[in-house]
């Protein structure tokens, strides 16, 4: 395979719909995903892996049970494995996710917005 630029702008640009992940890369077993958000997403954990969420555009709120940290462009952030956590967006906030190959968007709390695995785009 011959290395490529990927253009993050030109992928968003790609798909419309909200809280479903698009893989665009992958580094040995982790996934380079990217995701529009908007809304609230359920409470969940992942109890195998920690999760990384980088904000790309917009604002991103990570609800913990005993607090909340705020998100700008440009900022990220590791949630642990097994600590439950809610993503929030306002309005409409483009987030790429580090995460290992399979992991399902929803954790161990499953439902409506559960999204296909491993979308490439």
């Amino acid at each position: 395979m011959t290395p490529t630029a990927i253009n993050l702008e030109a992928k968003f640009a790609s798909f419309g719909d909200h809280w479903s992940p698009r893989v665009i890369a992958e580094l040995n077993d982790y996934q380079f995903k990217l995701v529009k958000a908007e809304g609230e997403f359920v409470w969940h954990s992942h109890a195998d892996t920690d999760e990384a969420f980088i904000v790309i555009e917009g604002t991103l709120e990570i609800e913990f049970r005993d607090r909340t940290v705020t998100l700008n462009a440009g900022e990220m952030i590791v949630v642990p494995r097994g600590v439950e956590h809610r993503p929030i967006a306002r309005e409409e906030c483009k987030i790429m996710l580090l995460e290992p190959r399979g992991v399902v968007n929803t954790g161990d709390a499953g439902g409506g917005l559960t999204a296909e695995n491993d979308v490439w785009i």
